[in-house]
């Protein structure tokens, strides 16, 4: 662990930001600025495809993958973010698994607010299903808000009567759309990235007026998990979004489901984005893809499906 490291990220995320409503245009571009900022690592080679009906960005080893599949759903509050933003993050789990992964270029609120997103992620999966793709050998990931389309995804799946993915990563997820859990408040003066207003403003395009007590919103808090696949949810202690994973693992817990919760102190909203730039965030990824080569079994390479989408 570093505190010099920790510092560094936390005044980074200080920084002064424009003062005044924004448009999505200008909250869009402050986020792509951002992320762009992060660590993309070698090793990686990406291309463009499609995945249901949506564009896909597929990420692989520039060696050839091992057979498993990632389905990544990037962060952004529903309403900023795109697969190149989270390429630090995808291109890590690639790196450290040898798996290949697709990141969902899910579409994004005002322009398309719930449930498009969450449709867009089950229709993708479902062409990974339809491609001949084992669910034994595919996992869901996602930070953020991708982190919450990880559960969400699989509660319509299983709704929809699909078979579950082998498991589920996600990173500080966004799991309750009610804002009821403690850390909203007990975290608010040492989250350095979240308020409840700038959580409140952008969730008020994604909801555009529906009741948040539902379970593809909250379900952290009204999610039935039983049958869920095993699930890692990662989080730091310095972000008001804390209380979504420590009481979605206790949701899966009572369910009956295989739960790793892993907390890391004194660390902001995914951290793991600054992986090359802060240990702890390496540390996190590398035991993600732990979890990841424990969960996805190989049953005989040779039956290894082709690749769904259009190259």
């Amino acid at each position: 662990m570093s505190r010099k490291q920790r510092a560094e990220i936390d005044a980074m995320l200080r920084r002064p930001r424009p003062e005044g409503p924004q448009s999505v245009e200008e909250i869009r571009a402050g986020f792509r600025a951002m992320m762009a900022e992060m660590i993309v690592p070698l090793g990686i080679r990406t291309s463009s495809t499609t995945l249901g009906d949506r564009p896909a960005l597929l990420v692989e080893p520039v060696d050839g993958p091992r057979a498993g599949t990632i389905l990544y759903f990037h962060g952004g509050s529903y309403v900023v973010g795109s697969p190149e933003t989270a390429l630090s993050l995808t291109g890590n789990l690639v790196v450290r698994t040898g798996y290949r992964a697709f990141s969902l270029d899910y579409r994004l609120a005002p322009e398309h607010p719930f449930p498009a997103a969450i449709e867009d992620a089950l229709s993708a999966y479902r062409a990974l299903l339809d491609s001949g793709e084992d669910p034994s050998m595919i996992a869901f990931a996602g930070d953020s808000a991708g982190g919450g389309l990880t559960v969400t995804t699989c509660l319509a799946a299983r709704d929809a009567g699909l078979p579950m993915p082998a498991a589920l990563v996600a990173f500080s997820p966004g799991l309750d759309a009610t804002r009821t859990g403690e850390s909203m408040d007990a975290k608010a003066a040492i989250d350095p990235f979240f308020t409840r207003e700038s959580l409140e403003q952008t969730a008020a395009m994604y909801l555009v007026g529906q009741d948040p007590h539902q379970p593809l919103l909250s379900p952290a808090v009204l999610a039935d998990l039983a049958g869920f696949p095993p699930m890692l949810l990662q989080a730091g202690t310095n972000e008001v979004l804390l209380d979504d994973s420590t009481r979605t693992a206790a949701r899966a817990r009572a369910a009956g489901v295989d739960v790793v919760l892993d907390i890391t102190a004194d660390v902001p909203h995914v951290f793991q984005a600054f992986a090359g730039v802060l240990d702890e965030a390496d540390e996190a990824l590398d035991r993600a893809a732990l979890f990841l080569s424990q969960h996805l079994r190989v049953r005989d390479t040779a039956d290894t499906p082709g690749r769904p989408g259009k190259r």
